[in-house]
Parts: C-alpha cells; structure tokens; sequence
C-alpha cells in the first residue's frame, strides 16, 4: 500500500440552518394565534380558580389581583356546609351517565338506520331531524313539560334523560361516520346467516370506537352543563343538578362570589376527566364524521 493513499476529504459542516416550518412569517403567526386562543381558552379557569382561593376580603375588593394575597380553603367548606353539594353532584352524575346511554345508543341507531337501509321517504326524515337542530327549546319548552308532567315524571331524573334522548346532531355524525363503512361487509354477514342486531352489535359498533368517543364526550358536556330544562323539570331543592344549584347559590351568597367559584371550579373537574380518557379518539371521530 502506497503511503500516497488518497486521503478522502472530510466533510465540512454546515452551519445549522433553522427549521424550515419557523422561517416562514405564516407559521409564526399561527403559532402567535395559536398562543393567544389558548390564553384566551385557559383564563375563565384561571380566574375561577383564583378566586376561590382568595379570601373574602380580597375577592371583593374592586380591584384586580392576578394571584391572591394568601391561599384560603375556605369557600369550599362553606359551599359544602351550607348547601348539599355533593347530592347537586350526585344528581348530575346520574342524569348526565344515564343520557349518555341512552343518547349514544339511540344515536347510533338511527345512524346506522339512515346509512345503511333503505325505505320509503329516508332523505326526507333525514331532513326533517337535521330541522329540529334550528329549533331553540323555548319553542318546545312548554309542550315538553306538560307531557313529562303528565306521564309523573317531573322532579325525576328521567325528566331530564328521557326529552333529550335523541340529539340530530348526534344522529347526523353517526350517519356520516357510518357511510364510510363498507356495504359489502353487512352484505356478506348477512349471506353468512346473521342478524340485523347481530350486525349491528359485532360489526359496526367495534368499528365505530372514535364515533362513540365523540358523542360520549359531546353528550356529557351537554347534559352536565344543561340549565334551562332541568331548572323547570327538576322543582325541589333535593333534585338540582350543580348548575341549577349554583344559580341558587347565587341569589343566596349575593355578594361573597368565593363559595360559588370554587363549586364552579368543581363543576369542571368531571368534563376535564371524561375529556382526558376519550382525547385520543375524539379527533379522529370528528374528522370521519365530519369530511363526508
């Protein structure tokens, strides 16, 4: 081996370039928009939560504290001692689970019904149940009440459960998601022997996990948060939800707003959770509902 060997020329760096998706004034600003929503999204909470900290003295003040002076509890053990918390909790908690049952499930139904079957007058029930979305329900308020008062449901849970079991929006997502699957799998289970609810049960409800994850989170957010009808529905003190209880709350704690932030700011916590466990799926349950 000559000792001439040609020696091969090493590399020469190159200075770090920055990241191609940053150099672009586009990219910058998203991330600023970005940034912004999310502040704008996060201090509602923030502020609840400082002021259920606070002291009283502080907390009535006129003026504006980003962080309160000394942390204090207690406007958490004055909302539990003076009003019944946890049976406003414990009511929310069934209403709210026994509407998402019934709510998925009924959804998924006529989902399922409105994508896959044929019968006479489909497109035009399919219309009509997208129409009832305009419609507010101070219209339908007062009829509601009268056949949930006749039937000797009022003052229960399934006067809130029972007149919000079937969302057109939850029914619309449904059949959308459930265009995408494919036909000719129902078709070859059904030369294979099975039936409609067999179909339904073991095929198209273990395809339809990001769907039911959407309509579980939607669901919840809706009845947990729901105001107006369970105040009609829902007369004695016993039977309030937390929303209903919080506005009564208010009209007794007129000027100390620390008892009531800090029921607001457990009001939140159960949403946070049930967002948290169905994240992963949420997206993608929108995005396949929502594009055909």
């Amino acid at each position: 081996m000559s000792a001439t060997a040609t020696r091969i020329p090493s590399p020469t760096r190159q200075p770090r370039r920055p990241r191609r998706g940053l150099r672009r004034p586009g990219t910058l600003l998203l991330w600023l928009l970005l940034i912004l929503g999310a502040i704008v999204t996060i201090a509602p909470v923030y502020w609840i939560f400082v002021t259920a900290v606070s002291p009283p003295d502080q907390v009535n003040t006129p003026e504006f504290s980003l962080w309160p002076d000394a942390m204090q509890w207690g406007s958490f053990a004055t909302a539990f001692e003076t009003q019944p918390i946890l049976t406003w909790f414990l009511n929310s908690t069934i209403i709210t689970i026994g509407a998402v049952i019934v709510t998925v499930f009924t959804s998924l139904l006529g989902g399922y019904a409105f994508a896959k079957y044929r019968f006479p007058c489909r497109d035009l029930l399919f219309v009509l149940v997208l129409v009832t979305i305009t419609v507010p329900i101070q219209v339908i308020m007062v009829p509601e009440f009268i056949i949930v008062n006749s039937l000797g449901m009022t003052d229960t849970p399934w006067a809130v459960i029972l007149p919000r079991s079937a969302e057109a929006l939850a029914i619309f997502m449904a059949r959308q998601f459930m265009l995408s699957i494919p036909d000719e799998m129902i078709n070859a289970a059904r030369v294979d022997g099975a039936g409609e609810l067999t179909i339904f049960w073991r095929i198209v409800l273990p395809m339809s996990g990001p769907l039911i994850a959407v309509l579980v989170i939607l669901t919840f957010v809706w009845r947990w948060n729901e105001f107006i009808w369970p105040l009609i529905a829902l007369p004695s003190i016993s039977s309030y939800t937390l929303p209903v209880g919080l506005n009564s709350m208010n009209s007794i704690y007129n000027s100390a707003t620390g008892p009531i932030m800090a029921v607001s700011l457990i009001s939140i916590v159960p949403v946070l959770i049930v967002f948290l466990l169905f994240q992963r799926r949420f997206v993608q349950g929108m995005a396949s509902s929502g594009l055909k």
